[in-house]
């Protein structure tokens, strides 16, 4: 095992697109930087080779720990690497063999909440519904109005707020993603966001949404139906299969999903510090 470097970039793209739906984080940051080394913001990728050479698992860390095609059999080897490291994670995510296989060899590593089976979702075609035609791409001048529901979304969903100890990281990402037009959102007549959702990651393959958020006056009205329609039809734009993955036990968004048109293609898990 060792980190990779730009000379392992073409092996790791193949690598990811073994599977382009639970590989799309990695396969995002190859598209839009081109490369496996060490990243601008300090992340690195460690891959395991086979007897021949060629490129058979990979690990991306970062602020968050995903594997890449990792076997239960290569965990103990990543997660010796980052025990040893000393880095802080925020969280492990990934295909749900290998994120429990990697923290479950974290002997000792306190986790603040293990989500074991999260349904990954995907669909390679139009919405099953019609989509909601007030959902839009959010602009700049959108951002006051929208960063308190991305807060918002984030407290329900993790736990936290993000912007305990400084806001200027989350608030940058919030800010990146309105850049790429990968936000979309709902207003009401207020102004205020009815319904949002970005896209976290996107490769030519495929894309995943996240984020998704109703404002609580509005629940129970069905709105997250057309606005995820809508948010399909904007990502399939982008690439031909949309994505995301859910917690099992949010019975009302997992149907939601399938009236959009979602279809299970496999199992996440999340672990978070």
């Amino acid at each position: 095992m060792r980190r990779l470097t730009d000379e392992d970039t073409p092996a790791l793209a193949e690598l990811a697109a073994t599977d382009p739906v639970a590989n799309v984080f990695v396969a995002s940051h190859l598209a839009a930087h081109g490369r496996a080394a060490v990243s601008a913001t300090g992340a690195e990728i460690l891959g395991t080779f086979d007897g021949d050479g060629q490129l058979a698992s990979a690990c991306w860390l970062g602020a968050n720990i995903v594997p890449v095609e990792v076997p239960a059999a290569h965990a103990r080897a990543y997660a010796d690497f980052i025990r040893h490291s000393r880095r802080r994670f925020a969280s492990i995510f990934g295909p749900a063999e290998a994120t429990l296989a990697i923290f479950a060899e974290l002997s000792g590593q306190p986790a603040r909440d293990v989500r074991t089976h999260q349904p990954l979702l995907a669909m390679d075609g139009a919405p099953a519904l019609p989509a909601d035609p007030l959902v839009r791409c959010t602009r700049v001048e959108d951002f006051d109005a929208l960063a308190p529901a991305c807060v918002s979304m984030f407290e329900e969903e993790v736990g936290y707020s993000p912007v305990t100890g400084g806001s200027d990281n989350y608030y940058r990402r919030v800010r990146q993603l309105i850049a790429e037009g990968h936000s979309f959102a709902r207003f009401g007549a207020d102004g205020s966001v009815v319904f949002k959702a970005e896209l976290g990651s996107v490769s030519p393959e495929a894309s995943q949404v996240q984020g998704v958020w109703v404002a609580p006056s509005q629940r129970g009205k069905g709105i997250s139906h057309g606005g995820m329609a809508a948010v399909v039809e904007h990502a399939r734009r982008l690439a031909p299969i949309v994505s995301l993955y859910v917690n099992d036990y949010n019975y009302k968004a997992r149907a939601s999903y399938r009236r959009v048109g979602f279809e299970q293609v496999g199992t996440f898990a999340t672990v978070l510090f």
